[in-house]
């Protein structure tokens, strides 16, 4: 089976195996992928990851920490400018500094704290509490 979008079916693993309680589970390898899972390392949501090559395919297995509530992917991505930020947490995260954004900017993947410490917009890709 072929999937067009390797990000919303890596989330939708990780939010699956949080939720049944499971330590760890596999998901495809790709550049966005390992960018926003270097995201949720860094505030806390899993232990960490490591990169395995299958036979044709490389995945990533991830070490899950079991503290994410709720995960998703934002479609479609909306482009947002750093005045537009706070509209988009409101909307996305349930309470102020409970969880964040996952903003593609022209300085790289940031959260929308760093976003909007470097006061840049760009595209917004998941939200996570």
């Amino acid at each position: 089976m072929m999937l067009m979008d390797k990000l919303a079916e890596a989330i939708n693993t990780i939010k699956t195996n949080e939720r049944v309680g499971r330590r760890g589970c596999s998901v495809p390898s790709t550049k966005l992928v390992r960018a926003v899972l270097d995201i949720m390392q860094r505030n806390g949501y899993i232990e960490g990851y490591a990169e395995r090559s299958e036979r044709y395919t490389r995945m990533l297995d991830v070490k899950l920490s079991n503290k994410i509530n709720s995960i998703g992917v934002v479609k479609p991505r909306y482009a947002l400018s750093k005045q537009d930020i706070q509209r988009y947490e409101e909307r996305y995260i349930p309470s102020k500094d409970f969880g964040i954004l996952i903003i593609s900017t022209p300085k790289g993947m940031l959260t929308n704290r760093d976003a909007r410490a470097e006061a840049v917009g760009g595209r917004l890709v998941a939200y996570m509490y």
